[in-house]
């Protein structure tokens, strides 16, 4: 895997039910490095704090491969790297075998994959319809979010080198999955409550499922 883009979004407005919000989903490629630290990106912007940064989702990552699907239903765009709201887009990041709990080196920092992104109403923002939201789940590739154990700095060009891989077997893929599950497989709840870095927020919310 290979970081493709570095990405840094600014505060933009918009209208929702007359009210009028910020989002920081904008995001498009800078030139320079982005720091790593273990709640946010440097100079990113966070405007909901409580979905977004902290120490579950200090970075989010997102594949490059699936660029060509989403541009065929949206060919109207005016596309870049970052839009989806990613901060490193990624070659070759494949969510049907990243492991939660696997660690890897980019560039100076060491990262662990935390949890799958779940879309909101802001990405249909960006987007310019709500439709994408379903489309978005149905399609089964998140992306995902990753803890910085150590805060380093990332560049276009740099390698995503896996340094330990998780001993338990669930994989990105299968945790956005079960998420939106109507029937959850109790054998894929056990496997998350068993996974030491799945969020503990995450974690109470399946307990009703064992």
């Amino acid at each position: 895997m290979k970081v493709i883009s570095t990405n840094i979004g600014l505060a933009k407005t918009f209208l929702w039910n007359g009210i009028e919000e910020k989002t920081g989903i904008y995001k498009k490629p800078v030139a320079a490095a982005l720091s790593l630290k273990t709640n946010d990106v440097l100079n990113d912007t966070v405007i909901d704090r409580l979905h977004h940064a902290g120490r579950n989702k200090a970075c989010y990552l997102f594949s490059s491969d699936n660029y060509a699907y989403w541009k065929n239903l949206y060919p109207d765009l005016e596309w870049n790297w970052g839009m989806f709201g990613e901060n490193l887009t990624i070659e070759g990041l494949d969510e049907y075998s990243i492991r939660i709990g696997d660690i890897y080196k980019i560039g100076t920092a060491l990262v662990q994959i935390s949890q799958p992104r779940e879309p909101c109403y802001k990405l249909g923002v960006r987007f310019g319809t709500q439709k994408i939201l379903r489309q978005f789940i149905l399609h089964n590739r998140p992306g995902t979010y990753v803890r910085i154990l150590q805060e380093g700095e990332v560049k276009t060009g740099d390698e995503v080198v896996l340094v330990e891989q998780s001993k338990n077997t669930l994989t990105v893929q299968q945790f956005y999955e079960l998420i939106f599950a109507k029937d959850k497989p109790k054998e894929l709840v056990a496997l998350l409550m068993a996974n030491a870095a799945v969020p503990q927020n995450k974690k109470d919310s399946f307990k009703k499922h064992l």
